[in-house]
């Protein structure tokens, strides 16, 4: 579903409303100088003698008023199904998106929350009641354009202030002339769509790609073809914006293979890159200076082009003054390397992880414990230090549930070694800190803070 660009209608608050003979009269705004009334009605058409009775019986001094009244009249119409009308709260960034005339979908499964996506950001929807009622009235005229003569005091060519140069007289039989200007109320809303910026979320987009993993053209036979999925499939299906799919993609190192998004099963994805990066000794190639053409042709009858090609745009980027020269990027070899070495269930020595880590990447890489942020843990509590595999993109996705698990697995962590694992709750306005400070204790030693269980 998506919202196109639309000017919206204006909203009144409807005041609460006073007794007047045997009807309910609303009390116009604290500004008294526009007269525009909205009274409900079913029956009748309220007329100009009822608008001047109610002025007197309000106390209100009409000349302090513009000479136009709207009647606001709530009749069901077949044009307007009001059922369809929501009120939804914007921020700064969605009127923008929708000013310049694109569009904000809302996303979600039949067992999904629903979210709100503009092409960058990604919004959680939720219902909120409003404590007074807002009226939906379409080309509601507000204060200057109810006036018929001048305004006094412009702030510049357009008038703002609502003070009339009708006269000074204090004449109180002044006559004035009044017109009625009946408008229609689309709806009443008691409650509105409120929106909150949340991370997008990326873990259906994995689950779905794991489906079909990629591990060689002597597999596809096995692959059930309707869990193949398209791009677009994928981003009408995926709860997050345009742009925060491309990232999920990047993030998965997803790669379109016969018209399908795939992701590669580890062992082949690192048995392509190593093949891929063990050309720079091969050829003598400086570290920034990769061929791509080189590489593809390389490794033409090893794996499928679509493949090579996917990966090398994935794992490198374009070398700064140096056309068509190639440089793969650290982090990411680095982080498959370790993967491959990190089997589940293993542990190993650091300081024997470490050097076989630096040997197996290629000359002019460097291993850096930041690599492993989210893929494994270290355990120095002991007079040995040791480390494990621990990936993120395995843990559960209730908060509750993924706590337990992480202080089962470690008894305490530093803030900066538990984030890469929580960083999936934290939103713009609550940060990895807070998380801890809610579901978990904090205790000094050494100097250091810590976490541990609350419980």
């Amino acid at each position: 579903m998506k919202i196109s660009q639309r000017l919206p209608s204006p909203l009144i608050r409807r005041c609460n409303p006073y007794c007047f003979g045997n009807e309910k009269v609303h009390k116009p705004y604290e500004n008294h100088h526009q007269s525009t009334f909205l009274t409900c009605l079913s029956r009748y058409v309220r007329s100009l003698k009822d608008v001047k009775s109610i002025i007197k019986y309000a106390k209100l001094d009409e000349r302090n008023l513009t000479q136009v009244t709207q009647v606001a009249l709530y009749y069901p119409s077949e044009s307007v199904v009001s059922d369809n009308l929501k009120l939804l709260e914007l921020d700064e960034h969605m009127l923008q998106q929708i000013s310049l005339g694109q569009n904000l979908y809302f996303k979600g499964g039949l067992t999904e929350k629903v979210v709100l996506c503009t092409d960058e950001k990604t919004y959680d929807v939720k219902g909120a009641e409003i404590s007074n009622s807002l009226l939906l009235v379409p080309e509601l005229k507000f204060g200057a354009a109810t006036s018929a003569s001048p305004l006094k005091s412009p702030r510049n060519a357009a008038n703002t202030s609502l003070e009339r140069s009708l006269n000074d007289s204090t004449e109180d039989d002044l006559t004035l002339d009044r017109s009625l200007e009946q408008k229609q109320i689309s709806k009443t809303f008691h409650e509105y769509l409120e929106c909150r910026e949340i991370r997008p979320r990326f873990r259906k987009l994995g689950d779905l790609l794991l489906l079909t993993r990629y591990s060689g053209p002597e597999n596809e036979e096995f692959i059930d073809r309707k869990f193949l999925f398209t791009f677009q499939q994928l981003q009408d299906t995926i709860q997050c914006s345009r742009k925060q799919f491309m990232e999920g993609l990047q993030k998965y190192r997803a790669i379109e293979l016969q018209g399908h998004m795939r992701i590669l099963e580890s062992e082949y994805e690192y048995r392509i890159i190593n093949l891929m990066v063990g050309l720079i000794n091969e050829n003598s190639w400086v570290i920034d200076e990769v061929e791509k053409e080189e590489t593809i042709n390389a490794l033409m009858g090893i794996a499928p082009q679509e493949i090579v090609k996917g990966l090398f745009e994935i794992y490198t980027i374009p070398t700064m003054g140096k056309d068509e020269r190639y440089t793969y990027k650290e982090d990411l070899v680095a982080r498959i390397v370790a993967q491959f070495i990190l089997q589940p269930g293993l542990k190993f020595r650091v300081d024997e992880f470490l050097s076989s880590w630096q040997e197996a990447l290629p000359d002019g890489m460097k291993c850096e414990e930041k690599y492993l942020h989210g893929l494994g843990i270290f355990d120095k509590e002991g007079s040995i230090a040791f480390i494990c595999s621990l990936n993120e993109e395995n843990l559960p996705l209730n908060i509750h549930e993924r706590m337990r698990l992480l202080f089962k697995t470690k008894s305490k962590w530093t803030l900066d070694e538990i984030e890469p694992y929580i960083e999936y709750f934290t939103t713009g306005v609550l940060s990895a800190s807070t998380l801890m400070a809610k579901y978990a204790r904090s205790l000094m030693e050494g100097g250091t803070r810590y976490y541990v269980a609350k419980h």
